[in-house]
């Protein structure tokens, strides 16, 4: 039976869009209805279509105004001579429609990114003119030929008696499908260590994982256990001011990294640095590393205070002639973007990270006070910029540290969804960016209730108007020292929960984006890195996503817990998973394998009140899961009979299982190398658990430092089992 919920009242039926509110919102790409995680059809409120209207710049809330926006919709492309960008794929000729003056003559070429140039031909295709704001205009179809390099082009219209009305868009030419590269491609699946890097302390590092970290942990995986990749958590940038905000997936910018992630002494210039402020650091230092032998949460807080202190006294040093060139070369290269974040990095240091309370001419990242200001803190902007070259470096040698060590695809880095709402990517792409709604998620199976991530979108229009830009150059940067890029929801480059503000998350609605665009931009970057792209496509999902996902060359995500064949009711045998995937046992949102089989994930949410049916009720159907599981892992004999309370024994069966699928990556937890059976994060909390917080520890909660992790005995016997081999 379809059900239809409404906003309660006398008239339910006036909390439903009228049919011209609801032509509007389909036309700026906002769902009026959709079909839930439990299958059943809802009909979004009136009341949630208008807010979301409103933050894309559309007033609807009354007859009138619901009129004369959808005159405005259906006017708006004969108002432009092109489109404000070009998106195509490579190997299909695309039309392009251009609009000018009826009876006017037009040319269109296009000019190539390494300086060539191609006329297009016109299309034998009559359209109708239009009256739009009292002119008549004409429509021309011009086609894009489907052998153009792939690339950032111009897309050039010329128009008048003599042609010299010249309107110029980017023309986008995506690969039609990503490839795997060779060394992925071929032979057996690819393997990998899975893990939060800020978890992962060694004796030298701060109370906290760094670069250098991973660069060990990559040349053991890679020399040791024979592992192809390593992915981490996302490394964006947080707030320079403390507190520091512990999830990696509410940064303050997505394109910059976070400078606790530096280690201090591979500084070069830290060798230079005078005895007494040698020593200050070196006393800096002590206390931090006797932080990373600590069972309690990470200290952010305190690291940055370290690091900060330190990385100031290593700014004031000198840089040679050939590292100051390198300098200068990495500040043009990063351009524009690389100064707004850093001014606003020093502003906040200032005026404190929440930019909208601000005073009112330092809001403006274009306005003559942010200029005045940028000079008067000149010294900071520069230290701001100089933390992401020394990011860069070390980013760079922990890549080459990782592919020398045999590594297939060396790093792979997660890119988040959004950031804060009062972040430096908000303040400094405020023309792209929407207010008063946020990102999240509507209900489904693991969070019953909803959830609001607190992050502002991208508006879909502002973005095509920016022509990408801002979506190239994030890509572009977390891709450059990379195998591989982990994209958490890929489903927001199709469509996103929005939520309006003061409003629980349930009551939003879907916004689409053009994920042609996004997609194949997405494709074009990675291919120019060589890079892999693996989406997380798990929760609600449209039917045809992954077909197209997979059509496009991008790698899917599979969890062996979310892995089942529902018309039998049983766990789906891994030779019908997906081959185009990355297969795990767990993920980052769920406890690790000895959590998960003692039902850490109900008691977390049951206790923190984030379950809608009876805890009774999922405990039964989480057992009802995890028998039918193992009972196929004693079936395929990758278990013995007896052996199911046999928690490593267990651990070990299912890396077994990975290995009998024909994904093409499997993904291994460092926390199930290490016993732990604590989640690291929560979905849907804040303040109730401690996300992003806890060190890598053993099932007793004493931390493991990666000095001794390096030679696990364990952690090869796992390597063997996803490989598909019998333990050496």
């Amino acid at each position: 039976m379809t059900e239809h919920p409404v906003a309660s009242g006398p008239d339910p039926a006036a909390a439903l869009p009228s049919p011209e509110l609801a032509e509007l919102a389909t036309a700026h790409g906002v769902a009026t209805d959709f079909w839930d995680w439990r299958g059943q059809h809802v009909v979004v409120t009136r009341d949630s279509i208008e807010a979301v209207l409103a933050a894309l710049g559309v007033a609807a809330h009354t007859e009138e105004s619901v009129w004369a926006a959808l005159t405005d919709v259906r006017d708006q492309p004969w108002r432009r001579p092109l489109p404000p960008c070009v998106v195509v794929r490579s190997g299909r000729p695309a039309e392009v429609p251009v609009h000018v003056g009826h009876g006017e003559q037009v040319r269109v070429h296009v000019d190539l990114e390494d300086g060539g140039r191609v006329e297009l031909a016109q299309a034998d295709r009559w359209v109708p003119p239009r009256v739009v704001d009292g002119r008549e205009v004409g429509e021309a179809t011009f086609t894009v030929p489907g052998d153009l390099a792939l690339g950032w082009h111009d897309l050039v219209a010329e128009s008048g008696p003599a042609y010299d009305v010249v309107v110029r868009v980017p023309l986008v030419v995506t690969p039609d499908r990503l490839e795997l590269p060779t060394r992925v491609a071929d032979g057996p699946a690819t393997w990998g260590l899975m893990t939060q890097l800020y978890s992962v302390r060694s004796r030298r590092s701060w109370g906290h994982g760094d670069l250098d970290d991973l660069a060990e942990l990559a040349r053991w995986g890679g020399e040791e256990l024979g592992a192809g990749f390593v992915l981490i958590n996302p490394l964006h940038a947080p707030s320079p001011t403390v507190p520091v905000e512990p999830s990696p997936y509410l940064p303050v910018t997505r394109r910059f990294f976070s400078p606790l992630y530096i280690r201090v002494e591979q500084v070069p210039e830290h060798a230079y640095l005078t005895g007494a402020v040698r020593a200050e650091i070196e006393r800096t230092a002590l206390l931090q590393r006797a932080m990373s032998s600590s069972p309690g949460l990470i200290d952010r807080d305190a690291v940055w205070e370290a690091k900060r202190s330190a990385l100031t006294l290593v700014h004031t040093v000198p840089r040679a002639a050939a590292r100051e060139s390198d300098y200068q070369a990495f500040l043009a290269r990063e351009g524009s973007g690389l100064v707004d974040f850093a001014t606003w990095c020093a502003l906040a240091e200032v005026h404190g990270e929440t930019w909208t309370a601000w005073p009112q001419p330092l809001q403006d990242p274009r306005s003559p006070a942010v200029t005045a200001a940028r000079q008067e803190l000149a010294d900071r902007v520069d230290f701001f910029c100089w933390l992401q070259w020394i990011l860069d470096e070390q980013l760079d040698a922990a890549q080459r540290r990782a592919t020398s060590s045999g590594m297939a695809l060396g790093i792979v880095h997660d890119l988040a969804v959004g950031v804060h709402q009062d972040g430096a990517d908000t303040w400094a792409l405020q023309d792209v960016m929407a207010r008063g709604v946020s990102v999240g998620a509507p209900p489904d199976a693991f969070n019953q209730v909803g959830q609001d991530w607190s992050q502002p979108p991208w508006r879909p229009d502002r973005l095509a108007e920016a022509g990408y830009g801002p979506y190239r150059d994030m890509l572009r940067t977390v891709l450059r020292h990379a195998g591989g890029v982990r994209v958490d929801h890929i489903l927001g480059l199709f469509r996103l929960w929005w939520v309006p503000e003061g409003r629980p998350a349930a009551e939003g609605t879907y916004v689409r984006f053009d994920h042609e665009a996004l997609i194949g931009i997405l494709a074009l970057e990675a291919w120019r890195a060589g890079a892999v792209v693996v989406g997380e496509d798990l929760g609600t999902v449209e039917p045809w996503v992954r077909d197209y996902l997979t059509a496009r060359g991008v790698l899917g995500t599979s969890i062996l817990w979310f892995e089942r064949d529902y018309q039998a009711d049983v766990a789906l045998a891994p030779e019908r998973w997906r081959p185009l995937c990355l297969a795990s046992v767990t993920t980052h949102d769920l406890p690790p394998t000895a959590g998960y089989l003692a039902g850490e994930h109900i008691r977390i949410r049951d206790d923190l009140g984030l379950l809608t049916r009876p805890v009774d009720e999922e405990r039964q159907l989480d057992e009802s899961d995890r028998e039918s599981w193992l009972a196929l892992l004693v079936e395929r004999g990758w278990l013995a009979a007896g052996a199911q309370h046999d928690v490593p024994a267990v651990t070990l069966a299912l890396h077994r299982a990975l290995a009998a699928t024909p994904s093409r990556l499997l993904g291994m937890a460092l926390t199930d190398i290490v016993g732990d059976v604590r989640a690291m994060n929560q979905p849907g909390t804040s303040d109730e658990y401690p996300n992003w917080q806890l060190p890598l520890a053993d099932g007793d909660g004493a931390p493991v430092l990666l000095d001794d992790l390096v030679g696990s005995p364990r952690a090869a016997e796992l390597a063997a089992a996803v490989r598909g081999r019998a333990p050496a």
